[in-house]
């Protein structure tokens, strides 16, 4: 795909800044690039581009501000420092874009804006509206309360979380606003074949396809204690959620100089990933919107019919539920080797599951409120490789 066409087509573009290239290593922000990334998307605005940015940074700003020496590790500092950096990263923000015309709105988030499907539609209706108006809508995750959710989760069984840093915010971000381009913007200047600190490490500039061979170069050993969260395996799955919501992604240095404004003059700079056959919105938020709690494991036969003949998923082909979940909730399905592969919306809680699987559908006549043959309905499964 040629860069050029691909940013003249695309109208919405997400684009997220990470600490590393917002804060200096010493510290504070790097205002020159601070400014050069601004220029850049104001530039993008005034061309008639519709821009959202999702920014980390405010935990950074707080650390600087009660002058620690090292990155915050405890969660209640981590909490505290995003309490205290996050006016003054907006505050930047909103200087720097009225310098350049530009209407900058805060939007933070936390996990339940998307996995609760209705406060998502509001979101999204809030979010439309500010790009409707030609304003920026600056995202950052809610830290003060957000990461204290997570860090609850971390106790419970067998979780994907799909929250809980900025490379997979703005992923979602991007999924759920049927972005056309994400560009993350980081301290590499994009996915290598091998660490980019070997001589032999080369640039890959186009993926087309995420192979087991490019997912693999995502489990980077690299140890940095540069502030952060995220590193390149957290982009390469924002990368993915963005693909295969119908959105190209881009994963570029953002420490080269006037980065945006190079990237949206054609450059190749860093890599891109091309986009596939989007998923419908209601698949998307059963892929990527919610925390998943609980999974569903099924037999080869059971797989086969859901891939290849477009079955729902009923209760002879289950195998294994593992941990608890009620009707509405959304669980992975896993085949025989536990490999998640679908997400789905469930008919049934894991208690009524349990007592069905193996068995013929009218196993689940004894079920108080039967309304489905189905465990999950075809309509309500998002497969995730697709």
């Amino acid at each position: 795909m040629d860069r050029k066409e691909l940013f003249n087509s695309a109208n919405r573009i997400v684009i997220k800044l990470g600490t590393a290239v917002l804060m200096r290593d010493e510290g504070g922000i790097a205002l020159s690039r601070f400014y050069s990334f601004v220029e850049g998307i104001a530039g993008l605005i005034k061309s008639g581009k519709e821009v959202l940015l999702v920014t980390s940074g405010a935990v950074g700003l707080g650390s600087r501000a009660l002058k620690l020496t090292a990155k915050p590790k405890l969660l209640p500092l981590k909490q505290a420092c995003a309490a205290i950096g996050q006016g003054r990263l907006m505050g930047l923000y909103n200087d720097a874009f009225e310098k350049s015309d530009v209407v900058a709105a805060q939007v933070l988030l936390t996990e339940e804006d998307f996995s609760n499907r209705h406060r998502y539609l509001n979101l999204r209706s809030t979010i439309s509206q500010l790009l409707e108006l030609k304003v920026l809508p600056i995202i950052n995750e809610n830290d003060t309360v957000s990461t204290a959710e997570l860090e609850t989760l971390k106790s419970e069984v067998d979780i994907k979380v799909n929250f809980g840093d900025n490379d997979k915010l703005s992923a979602l971000v991007a999924s759920k606003m049927d972005a056309d381009l994400l560009i993350i913007l980081t301290d590499v200047e994009g996915l290598y074949s091998a660490d980019p600190r070997l001589p032999d490490a080369k640039l890959i500039s186009l993926v087309d396809n995420f192979t087991a061979e490019i997912e693999q170069l995502g489990e980077s050993k690299v140890v940095s204690d540069k502030p952060g969260r995220g590193g390149i395996k957290t982009k390469l799955a924002a990368a993915k959620i963005a693909t295969q919501s119908g959105c190209a992604a881009i994963i570029a240095g953002g420490k080269l100089d006037r980065v945006v404004s190079r990237l949206a003059s054609g450059e190749e700079l860093g890599t891109l990933f091309l986009p596939k056959k989007g998923l419908s919105g209601k698949q998307r938020w059963i892929a990527f919107a919610t925390t998943v709690k609980a999974s569903i494991v099924i037999n080869d036969g059971a797989r086969e019919a859901l891939t290849n003949r477009k079955a729902s998923l009923l209760a002879a082909g289950i195998t294994e539920v593992k941990g608890a979940f009620e009707r509405g909730d959304v669980v992975s399905v896993e085949d025989t080797n536990g490999k998640e592969f679908a997400r789905g919306i469930v008919n049934y809680n894991s208690n009524e599951a349990r007592q069905a699987m193996g068995q013929h559908s009218h196993a689940l006549d004894s079920v108080a409120g039967r309304n489905y043959d189905a465990i999950i309905t075809r309509d309500n499964i998002a497969f995730l490789d697709a």
